[in-house]
């Protein structure tokens, strides 16, 4: 019987979202008491409408940030991390024949940037524990992360080429080997290849989840900066234009809904901060927008409420996060529903 593979979109029904909890040994540890209060309103807001899988380094140490938060929704379970960023150590879910399949690739830290080492393990001991459930798991020495990944769900996959041909990740394979590749692994029959467009203190080489975004099969969400004098005007312009030549399966254009730029971040040494509104995370009956406190924070709500007829719309404040260079989106991963 042939097999077929199917990466299912993010809009699909799901059965849990990974949170990996920060802890004092983490790269939050400066300004851990700080930032906490936003990983546990992400994980009060997903267990309003599903389960959330929290990663800790001490349940009990966690547990107690959880204490206004109804438990019923939420499972704690000690393993320990390097850090917080389950977008890109998390499992990546497909179906083979309508069977789960966990595919576990290689995280090295964005390109060799930082240790992910104890993060790499997470998944593979999520399914020993029998705390995931896929009917099968392949551990692939692939290097590979979720923020790079973007599908419809119908075999169409969106990514940027700084970050999946980056001699940093896989430097043995060209861009048609890559394409192989992830149509073998991902089921995916196509790649729509983003060569522009970038986030000032992004450590991830352009993951496409920071710029652009599915939000149906027919509608890419993306950031558009008009100001001619910020420093991502020309990349993001240049990114605007590729995403226009981009055809549907049936060539017709995507329709393209703009997300403003925030207004920009910048950190204790005057570094510009990845504030992007593209981190969204869609869950069952809700999209999670981060937003910085900054004057376009309203409009992107608005817009993204456009895209999402159906959902409640929420904001969370994530300034803290891109404290650390990523943000909502970054520190979660969805599974389908079966998976737990």
């Amino acid at each position: 019987m042939q097999t077929t593979v199917r990466f299912p979109a993010e809009w699909e029904q799901q059965s849990t979202v990974q949170i990996t909890f920060p802890h004092p040994d983490s790269d939050w540890r400066e300004m851990l008491e700080d930032v906490i209060p936003c990983f546990v309103e992400i994980i009060a807001q997903i267990s309003r409408f599903q389960k959330v899988l929290v990663i800790c380094s001490d349940i009990h140490w966690v547990r107690a940030y959880l204490q206004n938060i109804p438990l019923e929704n939420v499972t704690l379970v000690e393993i320990p991390s390097n850090d917080t960023w389950a977008r890109d150590h998390g499992g990546i879910t497909v179906t083979e024949n309508n069977r789960l399949v966990l595919l576990d690739f290689t995280f090295n830290g964005w390109g060799n940037k930082f240790i992910a080492d104890k993060d790499n393990l997470i998944t593979t001991e999520l399914v020993k524990r029998g705390v995931l459930r896929p009917h099968t798991i392949r551990s692939i020495e692939y290097i590979l992360e979720g923020g790079a990944l973007e599908t419809d769900g119908k075999g169409t996959l969106l990514t940027t080429a700084e970050c999946l041909l980056n001699p940093n990740r896989n430097p043995q394979y060209n861009k048609e080997q890559t394409e192989d590749f992830l149509k073998e692994w991902l089921g995916i029959d196509r790649v729509l290849w983003l060569h522009h467009g970038y986030l000032a203190g992004d450590d991830t080489d352009s993951h496409i989840d920071t710029l652009a975004r599915f939000t149906d099969e027919h509608t890419i969400a993306y950031v558009r900066c008009t100001d001619a004098s910020d420093e991502h005007y020309e990349a993001l312009q240049k990114m605007e234009q590729e995403l226009m030549s981009f055809k549907q399966k049936d060539g017709t254009p995507y329709k393209l809904v703009a997300l403003p730029m925030p207004e920009a971040c910048y950190d204790a040494d005057n570094e510009r901060l990845p504030a992007t509104y593209a981190n969204f995370l869609i869950i069952n009956g809700a999209v999670l927008v981060p937003v910085y406190g900054v004057p376009q924070d309203g409009e992107a709500l608005a817009v993204l409420q456009t895209c999402f007829p159906g959902r409640q719309i929420i904001g969370i404040n994530c300034r803290l996060l891109i404290e650390q260079h990523g943000s909502l989106h970054c520190v979660t991963m969805q599974y389908p529903v079966n998976m737990v």
